[in-house]
């Protein structure tokens, strides 16, 4: 969350108006009813809400879900990984854009050290987790990285996932010049250490994975904005207020937690759900990839409010 917004003087979502863990289990339910079988937790950074290994448990429980996820910066998970492990998180995927750690504390903008995130990947390892590792990639400004994350993680034995630098939110700066294409990454890395491309381990998976000519350690690679993949998305996301957003470029999203504090049934809000779904029209991507180079203006939520 970037410090020249979120600084010690914003004002954050007062406690009433996020979602109870109750709330969210009630939703999940509902999610689940509707043929939804994963659960991500993303942020801002998850971590940070209090009893977070609690409501895995609770969601765990809930029938019809068989994987839950969680998106995290790895800051806290040294302190964490084996309750979350004990509480039911089967995997974690730690976003770390360099081992450089002059240009990660630049890119973090907190000066945050990637030796302490390295730790928390080993700790969430050891824990039993299953570790992916996301880096985004922006031409010149962590490009040159790109084939020493590769190397380590490789050597370490998790997959590594190559972001194209998305215009996610609206303040993060973003320029076309800055994307990096999946197509060029896959050739540096190819040249180095020869990959072989894999199929896709279900529908709308959105990495396009690979993996290396001699092993079976993999990579993936996220091309939303050189190859959008709208047409396959299968995600819906609920924000911390209780918003559903069925795009990741929305502008708005629909409220679910009216519904849920006015004594409206299950039934109702299933309804709901399946209305907005079945209405849902977001060609966020594949516009803007035809509209290049005059990029879509449109403002969109933040990606530190949905999660990615």
């Amino acid at each position: 969350m970037p410090a020249e917004i979120f600084g010690p003087d914003f004002e954050f979502l007062p406690q009433h108006k996020l979602l109870s863990f109750e709330e969210i289990v009630r939703l999940t339910d509902i999610f689940a009813s509707l043929g939804v079988q994963k659960i991500r937790i993303t942020g801002g950074e998850p971590l940070m809400r209090r009893g977070l290994p609690v409501l895995i448990e609770m969601i765990k429980k809930v029938a019809g879900i068989h994987d839950i996820a969680m998106t995290t910066n790895g800051s806290l998970l040294v302190r964490h990984a084996q309750a979350l492990k004990e509480a039911g998180l089967d995997r974690v995927t730690v976003s770390l854009d360099s081992l450089d750690n002059e240009r990660f504390g630049t890119l973090n903008g907190r000066g945050y050290p990637v030796e302490a995130v390295l730790d928390g990947i080993r700790a969430a390892a050891e824990a039993g987790l299953g570790v992916k590792i996301n880096m985004v990639v922006q031409r010149g400004v962590n490009d040159q990285d790109i084939l020493p994350m590769a190397k380590y993680f490789r050597e370490q034995g998790h997959t590594l996932r190559f972001i194209e630098f998305m215009d996610v939110g609206n303040s993060n700066g973003w320029k076309l010049d800055q994307v990096v294409p999946s197509s060029e990454i896959v050739r540096m890395i190819h040249q180095e250490m020869p990959l072989v491309p894999i199929e896709a381990n279900y529908f709308g998976e959105v990495a396009s994975r690979y993996r290396y000519e001699d092993g079976d350690q993999e990579i993936g690679l996220i091309s939303s904005v050189t190859q959008a993949f709208c047409s396959t998305c299968t995600r819906a996301r609920l924000s911390a207020e209780g918003k559903m957003y069925s795009c990741l470029f929305a502008s708005t999203g629909e409220d679910l937690r009216e519904p849920l504090r006015n004594g409206t049934s299950d039934d109702e809000i299933r309804a709901q759900i399946q209305t907005i779904w079945s209405m849902r029209d977001e060609r966020y991507s594949e516009e803007r990839l035809n509209e290049t180079p005059g990029l879509v203006k449109r403002p969109k939520v933040e990606m530190s409010h949905i999660g990615g």
